[in-house]
């Protein structure tokens, strides 16, 4: 009980606090950013593909 005492009334607790979520909210972020691009290039790579099929 005194360790989330401390973590919701101290300073270092409240930093701890907020780097935790800074973490967690970054690799959301992260992984969300990572997906889009592989979409992206997935989709360039299709494109390309489709481009260079050409009928003989």
């Amino acid at each position: 009980m005194k360790a989330i005492v401390d973590l919701f009334s101290t300073d270092y607790g409240l930093m701890s606090i907020a780097v935790i979520l800074f973490v967690i909210c970054m690799s959301v972020w992260f992984s969300r950013f990572f997906k889009r691009k592989m979409n992206e290039s997935a989709q360039e790579q299709q494109r390309l593909q489709a481009g260079q099929r050409t009928p003989r």
